[in-house]
């Protein structure tokens, strides 16, 4: 009795926590009203294929293969509700909705469910913790290295919903697993919110490439929060590419090194055209000897405006790390903030950084027009150069869909 006392009196303190981290208003980045959205669980369309024409275009556009045919696995939640959850027969791999998983596997829930990011962060995770589970939960048995890309999409499909998503992903020991993401709204949908905590777990001598793609409606707004946590030996990639206009993006993607040898790269692809806001960081914490990270930034301005936040953090003897904010202004409106942080608490940590802001060199342009370039063409291969950053483990398709955007991108909509 004494026991079933103390857990009752354990989760009555931890609502009362969320519910006051629910009632402040966000500490970082602008604040959103989440009581005039609705976030009814109501599972809207049955599949995919009632998706209207225009959204499964979108999906497309974001590296959701709908015949799934190079995919290992597929997760699609549509608003609040899953609608796909399947995995090709035979394949040593797990995925369900986060509330089913916690149902199946409570032992997991204690060690996994908000432990990397904690329950009352902010009014985001909190709203999010006092809900019903949605999102993905993925696993990886140690050992096993799944070959085809598995590919989870969550989708905005009406108006002025609130989307809350709840992921978790345990890659074990071992094990190998490269995730396609692709986050997107239907284009009739004019206004909504789209929250996004993700929780990963690389074990000792894994590897994950996590790769998302956002292709927002241009009066959403996004909160992502996620952080990773990698063991001695693990290898984490995380690339990041968002071109189109979307209203307020606020994230700022923790990793914590946590094993010897643990490395992780992200990179990110940042546009921002006029009417977008995009407050876009990532932090590497390198808590023990012998781990590496770097943080890759390219940004564009092209009337919107991005504050490109980076830091490493180094605790430890013998870490290495590099960061890179680099923003090109295409517009007189707008503008790009780039803070680039270090912080060594050790004297044998070897932190760098590279920074820098500006506008495309008229003797670059003049350069490439005395070989024959017209202005228009030589601007193009400046921007499409700059914006060249080497995204490691994409499948052939997907990186040319994103050559491609980025082509489509450079030609038609940075001059």
């Amino acid at each position: 009795m004494r026991q079933w006392r103390l857990q009752e009196v354990d989760e009555m303190s931890e609502q009362v926590k969320l519910q006051e981290a629910l009632a402040k208003k966000a500490a970082f980045g602008n604040d959103i009203d989440l009581e005039k959205f609705d976030d009814n669980n109501e599972q809207h369309v049955q599949s995919t294929a009632e998706l209207s024409a225009a959204g499964k275009e979108r999906l497309e556009h974001v590296g959701i293969d709908l015949e799934r045919e190079n995919r290992s696995a597929s997760f699609i939640q549509v608003d609040n509700a899953p609608i796909e959850a399947e995995v090709k027969a035979q394949l040593p791999l797990e995925l369900m909705n986060t509330g089913a998983a916690a149902k199946k596997y409570p032992e997991l829930v204690k060690k996994y469910w908000w432990n990397a990011v904690k329950a009352d962060t902010d009014k985001y995770t909190a709203k999010t913790a006092l809900e019903q589970e949605q999102g993905y939960f993925i696993r990886v048995k140690a050992g096993q290295k799944i070959a085809a890309p598995l590919q989870a999409c969550v989708f905005i499909g009406h108006e002025e919903q609130l989307q809350r998503v709840h992921n978790i992903v345990i890659v074990e020991e071992g094990a190998e697993l490269n995730i396609i993401s692709g986050c997107a709204s239907d284009p009739s949908v004019e206004k909504g919110v789209h929250i996004g905590i993700s929780e990963f777990y690389v074990e000792k001598n894994a590897k994950l490439t996590f790769t998302m793609i956002h292709s927002w409606g241009e009066n959403i707004a996004v909160r992502p929060r996620s952080v990773t946590i990698i063991e001695a030996g693990g290898h984490f990639i995380s690339n990041y590419v968002c071109m189109e206009k979307v209203k307020d993006v606020q994230m700022y993607p923790t990793t914590r090194l946590v094993g010897e040898g643990a490395v992780a790269r992200l990179n990110s692809i940042l546009v921002a055209p006029e009417g977008s806001h995009l407050d876009i960081g990532g932090k590497a914490l390198l808590e023990v000897p012998g781990t590496r990270a770097e943080i890759v930034t390219r940004t564009i301005s092209t009337g919107g405006e991005i504050i490109n936040r980076g830091n490493l953090t180094g605790r430890a003897e013998g870490i290495r790390a590099h960061l890179e904010c680099n923003g090109l202004m295409l517009s007189d409106k707008g503008y790009i903030s780039a803070i680039p942080e270090l912080d060594a608490f050790t004297g044998n940590a070897e932190l760098s950084h590279e920074a820098a802001v500006g506008r495309i060199a008229p003797e670059e342009i003049e350069y490439l027009m005395a070989r024959g370039m017209d202005e228009e063409e030589a601007t193009a291969t400046i921007v499409r150069g700059f914006l060249n950053v080497n995204i490691e483990g994409l499948p052939e398709a997907l990186a040319q869909k994103i050559n491609d955007t980025l082509d489509t991108f450079t030609y038609n909509k940075g001059m």
